[in-house]
């Protein structure tokens, strides 16, 4: 069963008091996921930590904004077809990914890699773009708006190298209170990543078997986004990054300077 779902620092701008009753709708939101399709209240009170009370007066109005639908034979909710468009909306207007997108698939099919962009929620990293053109078949198949853990993948780390250290602080938080006797290795890793990112540009991990992804931190209009390659391969990691870690890098740099050119800061 998922967590409650977690709230940051630093994560609302201004200065003006935050709406709660809209962040525990969006909680709502959130708390579907791959494989569950259709939620109760008592099933959306537990993934979020809210109560039952409190939970059925937000599915109510959220149904009347078209955000949810309610299958009134089950009495459990569905996404509606209005979160998707919302969705597009935000891929057809990113600037991020109109640039990207064309040379990410351009290194992905010249080099038989797969290529992704992703981007923080929370405590997990979620799929912008994802271009699968490995060399070998790999038991996950990755698409857009996927989500994957932070503190595990190459992704998050490279996020976790570049982020606010108070948000990094309180992230790290939570992965040690999720990770048990693990977290001793978990940490270690995360700390070997920032290293890596700030000396060498982007770091590597494997956690998955038989999988390698290299990742480099993207800073666009003051938003953190991370960039990867990633393979099936048997090869240890050190020579997976010899071997991809220069074109990724240049990759994370064509698209900076593309950006520069096409959208230049005002002043």
């Amino acid at each position: 069963m998922d967590p409650p779902l977690l709230t940051l620092p630093n994560e609302k701008p201004g200065q003006s008091p935050a709406n709660r009753s809209l962040e525990r709708g969006i909680d709502l939101l959130r708390a579907f996921r791959p494989g569950s399709e259709l939620l109760g209240n008592s099933e959306l009170a537990e993934r979020t930590g809210l109560s039952k009370s409190t939970v059925s007066r937000l599915t109510q109005t959220l149904v009347g904004a078209g955000m949810l639908q309610l299958d009134t034979v089950r009495r459990a909710y569905r996404l509606a077809p209005a979160v998707l468009s919302l969705a597009h909306a935000m891929r057809s207007g990113s600037r991020l990914l109109a640039v990207a997108a064309p040379r990410m698939r351009a290194l992905a099919e010249s080099r038989r890699v797969n290529v992704g962009l992703a981007a923080p929620d929370r405590d997990e990293m979620v799929y912008l773009e994802s271009i699968r053109y490995a060399r070998r078949v790999a038991l996950r198949h990755v698409v857009s708006g996927q989500r994957v853990p932070m503190e595990l993948t190459s992704l998050g780390r490279a996020y976790l190298a570049v982020a606010p250290e108070p948000r990094t602080r309180a992230l790290m938080r939570l992965f040690k209170s999720r990770r048990g006797s693990t977290w001793s290795g978990v940490a270690r890793a995360i700390d070997a990543a920032r290293v890596s990112v700030e000396r060498d540009g982007f770091c590597a991990a494997s956690w998955q078997p038989e999988v390698v992804a290299l990742a480099v931190p993207l800073v666009v209009d003051d938003a953190i986004y991370v960039m990867n390659l990633s393979l099936s391969t048997v090869e240890p990691v050190e020579q997976i990054a010899d071997q991809f870690s220069a074109c990724l890098l240049a990759l994370v740099r064509e698209v900076q300077r593309e950006l520069d050119v096409r959208f230049p800061s005002d002043g």
